[in-house]
């Protein structure tokens, strides 16, 4: 006997409700996870439709309650059971719950109110509506009179212009319409948030490596192959062409495209780019749209009214109903791996989301992840080269700076003498220049010189940041306090500040080069909603010299007049406790140095470092990819990490740190003897152990590592650990799969 957990209405408030019904033998071939099917429903027993989500063999409650399935419903696969049907998979292959899941992929009601055009129209005749002035004109009724004699003049009249300009109150037009005298029409609108430059059709000559990886892509579409494509393309070879060509040929068949992109600071060029190809018929989401806005962009996908959707991971849930395509560009970026339940990569999700919908998935980026580029290597992608820029422009000159050197020279500025030359001679040429550090805020930690303890955050166990309005901040949970006079631990007045800080950059700058034009971009100067649109276009308009920022100012962007790209600290991000540090560097730094010199002036790049001689600055300055990925690839082999084995993360966060580190202790009992059950197996558990961060927000972290070589028997033993969730209900239990970091 088998049953199935139906859902009847879509919202965010019922989807934890979930209701049992017998699946008769006559469907049991039919019902699956997702299937949308009729059911009685409630004590009327109402017909209703509803969707499967989870099935069992064991009643839920008494079997005699229980109602059979009526039937399933015959028009096919909807955009909901598709989306229902991927949730299970996310929730198999991902960890958490069904109901985790479900509020991931699904574009459900929420308490959103659509946009509604109203306007005021006359709802008796002419004849009868001149009466009716004279009526209200002799009984001294003014604004019905004015109404009135406005509609017969002009109708129909804006609902907002006659409360306004006409200053009929609500009242008025509400007795109005209770009399049968006017009535009121309602539209719909969608809340404006396209591209409203101009379209132009203007095509761009690709080069032969380009047409050839179009050639590919939509020859084999059309032979009824779905590949996953990897484009490794050097950084300026035009990766961004290729898409539009290929996005031109599958809108022609009538298909729909989702892109996606890493940062929200890509939105805005991304979005031009595509809207002056394709106009109205692309919509974005990002994390600045209002709750409405992208309840509106769902709305659009869903009733065809857009055929190409771009945005951040998210966007990878657009219900499309004729889905030919998903592009994920700059695949190896950490934005695409979630960090809430279910903490799932878009990337593996957009290939299971592709063969649902009979897609092919193609992958840009000039540094791969090592697992996109080690599958294009096993013949799981086809993978496609762009060797060379796009127009002939020429790969920028990298020149790498020791900073040991620099001290030695008594240089104690966060400038180097070679960067500080070359700033000085782009400034007279009339050239940009990006300056890049991986690191927010005005400095680094405050800390106190005479026992050498740093200020912390009292609710995490990080330091606190210092910002330039003397406060200093918790990166974590947003705590923040007015300076210090003296240290907390030993009671000293000698406090100072240790690191350097974009903000700290900015000031540096304008006292070194006072004449130029700076612009700062990281995270505290892109809170509102249009920042980064503000700050890329002023800065594409020529409107500063200089852009100094975080990461968010070194991915995909296109400034042609950049011949300078100073990359300050490439340390920061080496030295790091996270086995893929050495992989973000070499991403950061080729990134970085892939800004400059994308047009017909030749660019140069300075990497200033304390280890010069490490292959990750090596390769990066020489865009030497295959070397960095064989020597990157000995060492995973070697310690058995991602792609040459996998990792599942076991956090354990709760209140009561004794609970949490018991509870997490009985885990890892439990997952050493899976570990013996599957003795034909690489299997090796790390931990438990406080995690990296062992507090935040006054909830205390415990983490625990297993690593496997077969994925399948990792989501095996984390099914057998989520049975464990029930039993210490304080604790709250996340898995993560192959973890962009450490916890």
């Amino acid at each position: 006997m088998l049953y199935a957990d139906i859902i009847v209405d879509i919202s965010h408030e019922n989807l934890d409700k979930t209701y049992q019904y017998r699946i008769p033998d006559s469907l049991q071939a039919e019902v699956g996870i997702g299937t949308p099917v009729y059911i009685s429903f409630g004590n009327g027993n109402r017909r209703r439709q509803g969707y499967v989500v989870g099935l069992s063999e064991q009643p839920k409650i008494e079997e005699a309650r229980i109602k059979e399935i009526d039937e399933v419903i015959p028009k096919g696969v909807v955009i909901e059971s598709r989306m229902i049907a991927l949730a299970y998979w996310m929730k198999q292959n991902f960890g958490g719950t069904m109901n985790d899941a479900l509020r991931t992929v699904l574009s459900v009601k929420k308490s959103v109110r659509p946009m509604e055009h109203k306007r005021i129209v006359l709802a008796v005749s002419r004849e009868k509506a001149e009466e009716l002035l004279k009526e209200y004109a002799k009984k001294h009724y003014v604004a019905k009179a004015r109404l009135i004699k406005e509609l017969l003049e002009y109708q129909p009249i804006p609902r907002e212009f006659v409360l306004g300009k006409l200053n009929v109150s609500p009242a008025s037009l509400r007795g109005l319409e209770q009399q049968g005298i006017i009535s009121t029409i309602v539209e719909e609108e969608y809340r404006k948030t396209t591209y409203t430059g101009e379209t132009t059709k203007k095509q761009v000559i690709l080069n032969a490596e380009q047409q050839n990886a179009v050639d590919v892509i939509c020859r084999e579409y059309e032979e009824g192959k779905r590949n996953t494509y990897l484009i490794h393309g050097v950084t300026g070879s035009g990766k961004t062409e290729v898409y539009l060509n290929v996005i031109e040929q599958m809108i022609a068949q009538k298909k729909q495209v989702i892109v996606l992109i890493p940062e929200i600071a890509l939105t805005y060029q991304t979005v031009r780019r595509f809207s002056e190809r394709f106009g109205e018929r692309v919509a974005f989401l990002h994390s600045k749209l209002s709750q409405g806005e992208r309840y509106d962009q769902y709305r659009r996908a869903k009733d065809g009214d857009i055929d190409i959707m771009i945005g951040p991971r998210s966007a990878l849930f657009t219900p499309f109903q004729n889905l030919g395509c998903i592009v994920i560009d700059e695949e190896h970026e950490n934005s695409y791996k979630s960090d809430v339940t279910p903490k799932y990569h878009a990337r593996e999700t957009a290939v299971e989301l592709a063969r649902m919908t009979n897609s092919c998935v193609i992958l840009g980026s000039a540094t791969p992840s090592l697992e996109a580029y080690q599958k294009a290597l096993d013949g799981k992608y086809r993978l496609l080269r762009l060797t060379s820029r796009a127009k002939n422009a020429k790969l920028p000159d990298v020149e790498i700076v020791d900073l040991k050197e620099e001290l030695k020279a008594k240089n104690r500025s966060m400038f180097s003498r070679r960067l500080a030359e070359e700033i000085e001679k782009r400034l007279e040429n009339q050239e940009q220049i990006m300056l890049f550090l991986n690191r927010r805020g005005y400095s680094g930690s405050l800390s106190c010189r005479s026992c050498g303890k740093p200020v912390m955050c009292p609710h995490c166990s990080v330091a606190l940041n210092l910002h330039s309005d003397q406060t200093i901040h918790c990166h974590y949970c947003g705590y923040h306090i007015p300076v210090l006079k003296e240290c907390p631990t030993c009671g000293s007045p000698y406090l100072a500040a240790f690191g350097t800080g974009t903000q700290k950059v900015e000031e540096a700058v304008k006292k070194l080069f006072p004449n130029a034009r700076v612009l700062r971009m990281d995270a505290d100067t892109t809170k509102e909603k249009e920042s980064y649109e503000k700050i890329l276009s002023s800065f594409a308009n020529e409107e500063a010299d200089i852009l100094v920022g975080t990461q968010m100012i070194v991915k995909g962007h296109d400034f042609p007049k950049v011949t300078l790209v100073g990359i300050l600290a490439a340390d920061l991000s080496l030295n790091v406790a996270d086995y893929r540090a050495s992989e973000r560097t070499f991403q950061l730094l080729a990134q970085a140095a892939g800004r400059a010199g994308r047009a017909e002036r030749e660019g140069k790049v300075i990497i200033q470092t304390y280890q010069p001689e490490h292959y990750s600055v090596q390769t990066a300055a020489t865009e030497n990819y295959t070397a960095f990925f064989e020597q990157e690839t000995a060492y995973r082999r070697l310690m058995k990490y991602p792609p040459k084995a996998h990792i599942l993360a076991v956090l354990c966060v709760g209140k009561d740190e004794q609970k949490t580190e018991q509870f997490c202790r009985k885990l890892a009992d439990r997952a050493k003897q899976f570990v013996k059950e599957k003795s034909g197996e690489y299997m090796a558990v790390i931990g438990p152990a406080k995690a990296t961060i062992a507090k935040t927000n006054d909830f205390y972290r415990n983490v625990l590592y297993i690593k496997a070589e077969n994925y399948d028997i990792l989501t095996e033993l984390a099914s057998c650990l989520e049975n464990y969730r029930e039993t210490e209900k304080n604790v709250i239990l996340q898995l993560d799969f192959n973890p962009m970091g450490n916890y």
